[in-house]
């Protein structure tokens, strides 16, 4: 079995997504649903797959629980709540009543788009991590570099929650620097209770002129710190979808890894982590 850790849909008559802007981002103007994704995951041999959120928006999360009820592909979901609520843990226990409620098994909040670089620090957000873990979830991380200290910190003094790099922290891949990226992911790495995501490469990169080997040296630098049994594939579709197709990010994910990782990479840990 293969199991794609990190993709969203989207419906634009339902609510804009507010970050698509620009010409870069103009492909993504569009909506993106389970139907157009199931033949490609299919096609490319996914079995299983993470439906992660993408905007701060309390509907999304149960839509996506729906979804995730209606449709075998999906096996999890990661949603969205407002860690800094009083109310945290209610609204968790509320959403794991609700149709579909079964599927939730992760927690993300834009964080990169958090001016403050400790904001995972702040007391109620320490609270809101906290209500995380007793409610057996997982943290999504997204977050950039010169987050990855506060990620660090956060992990270390919540050590009973699993917290999940997305997009290997957002190398910057395109410019070719490794550090301080490569030193501040080995150093939340060594926490045991960390995850990363093999996921988001290809557009970190250039997306028009991106090469395997130009990934490689940032795939290898989190396969050294994580190991397989805590590195997990993602395709980060449809965002993918502006530099590589679906096919292609899952075969580059098997280039840049060893035939005796692969099925920790592509199955076992993302089954482990997300309960699948």
């Amino acid at each position: 079995m293969t199991v794609d850790a990190h993709h969203h849909v989207w419906d634009l008559s339902v609510r804009d997504q507010d970050w698509i802007t620009g010409d870069e981002l103009r492909p993504l103007r569009r909506n993106f649903t389970v139907a157009d994704l199931e033949p490609e995951a299919r096609a490319a041999g996914v079995d299983r797959t993470v439906l992660v959120q993408t905007v701060t928006v309390p509907d999304e999360t149960p839509e996506f629980l729906a979804l995730a009820a209606e449709h075998e592909l999906i096996g999890a979901v990661v949603g969205w709540t407002d860690l800094t609520s009083l109310a945290v843990a209610d609204e968790l226990a509320r959403l794991r009543e609700l149709p579909g409620g079964g599927y939730l098994k992760g927690i993300r909040h834009q964080v990169q788009g958090e001016p403050d670089p400790e904001w995972l620090l702040r007391p109620e957000v320490r609270r809101g991590l906290a209500a995380v873990a007793d409610a057996g979830l997982v943290y999504d991380l997204i977050v950039l570099p010169q987050q990855l200290p506060a990620c660090a910190k956060a992990a270390a003094d919540h050590p009973g929650l699993t917290f999940v790099l997305d997009h290997l922290g957002k190398p910057p891949i395109a410019s070719g620097e490794r550090e301080p990226w490569a030193s501040a992911v080995r150093t939340l790495a060594a926490l045991p209770n960390t995850v990363c995501k093999l996921s988001g490469m290809v557009t970190e990169a250039d997306p028009s002129s991106w090469t395997v080997d130009g990934l490689r040296p940032y795939a290898d630098t989190v396969l050294d710190a994580f190991g397989p049994d805590r590195l997990m594939f993602g395709s980060d579709w449809p965002v993918c979808t502006l530099a590589a197709t679906y096919g292609e990010v899952l075969a580059t994910a098997r280039q840049l890894t060893d035939a005796a990782d692969r099925s920790r990479i592509l199955e076992g840990t993302a089954t482990r982590v997300y309960d699948l």
